[in-house]
């Protein structure tokens, strides 16, 4: 059975000491679910969970911790069975007219109970669920950290350069730079730093330019900075996570597994999860990520006191 692939989000809010979530109705079915849609071609579900969100709600949204993902039967246009497999995550409201543009005549935000009592289907309570267990162990409100792998450059056999720092991207890479873009917007990142290597400054600056950020070049995390002192790397991580905005981080193969690594040391202690999150990192260090990779770390706290509590990976 063919599977057509959607993704969405349920946008929450704490008003008045209460956990709030945002429901949308669809007036062609009648029914209270959460904002969703379909993929486009080549696009990341978490790309698409926040386009989603903009078109049905007119709200913008920063992806957050992912949720339970969803799997029902139905027919397709010419009637043959499909398996819809829908992508979620928690949202946070960051922008938009809230004025509503496609398939959905209202939005309402219901405490957890209401929004329980509403939803039409008892597979959309399952998110619901998840949502509410995250509030309950103080792991709903999250930041992101984004660990990138370069896109793919030019072979060192084919570089005529004399210093490979300066060795581009060819074709292939570039267009990973481009799709790294709104992985990268849709989590919201607000700071980006990378090696001074050009294939990594390439990678990110895509990116950084459509959003209008200052991008934050450091030799240390360069293969070469590295080689000449390990400790700089980490250094660098570990100012994100002081600095704990929403950010990126994007270096090399050899210098990956130490700042993941790292974030292995960061995994939440007692998490229910955390064997798995672990398992997910050492996997991610083993394997230095693939070039145009992105590993979406979500943690709470900052400095000395964040924790990872989520983990996603992510491949252009």
């Amino acid at each position: 059975m063919s599977v057509i692939p959607a993704a969405g989000t349920l946008p929450w809010r704490r008003r008045d000491g209460q956990l709030q979530v945002a429901l949308v109705h669809r007036p062609k079915y009648d029914d209270w679910s959460w904002a969703k849609g379909k993929l486009d071609p080549g696009e990341q579900p978490c790309v698409a969970a926040a386009r989603e969100t903009l078109e049905e709600t007119g709200l913008t949204v920063r992806v957050g911790l992912p949720l339970p993902t969803a799997e029902y039967p139905l027919l397709d246009a010419v009637g043959r069975p499909v398996t819809k497999r829908v992508h979620y995550w928690a949202a946070r409201v960051t922008g938009g007219s809230g004025i509503l543009e496609h398939e959905i005549d209202e939005v309402a935000w219901l405490d957890v109970k209401s929004a329980h009592d509403r939803l039409d289907y008892a597979r959309d309570r399952r998110q619901l669920l998840a949502l509410v267990r995250a509030e309950r162990d103080g792991v709903l409100r999250t930041w992101p950290l984004v660990v990138v792998r370069h896109a793919k450059a030019q072979p060192r056999s084919r570089f005529t350069g004399s210093d490979d720092r300066e060795r581009p991207l060819d074709a292939v890479g570039r267009e990973q730079a481009r799709a790294i873009a709104p992985v990268l917007e849709a989590y919201g990142v607000q700071r980006v730093t990378t090696s001074s290597s050009a294939r990594c400054v390439s990678t990110v600056e895509p990116y950084t330019r459509a959003a209008g950020l200052k991008l934050r070049r450091r030799d240390s995390l360069s293969e070469e900075g590295f080689e000449h002192d390990r400790a700089g790397a980490a250094h660098e991580l570990e100012r994100l996570l002081e600095h704990a905005d929403p950010s990126a981080i994007c270096s090399h193969g050899p210098v990956l597994p130490t700042l993941v690594d790292l974030l292995i040391g960061r995994v939440a202690e007692g998490h229910e999860r955390g064997g798995y999150l672990t398992e997910e990192l050492h996997t991610a260090a083993d394997s230095k990520l693939r070039k145009g990779e992105t590993l979406v770390c979500h943690l709470t706290g900052r400095g000395p006191e964040a924790r990872v509590v989520g983990v996603e990976r992510v491949y252009n």
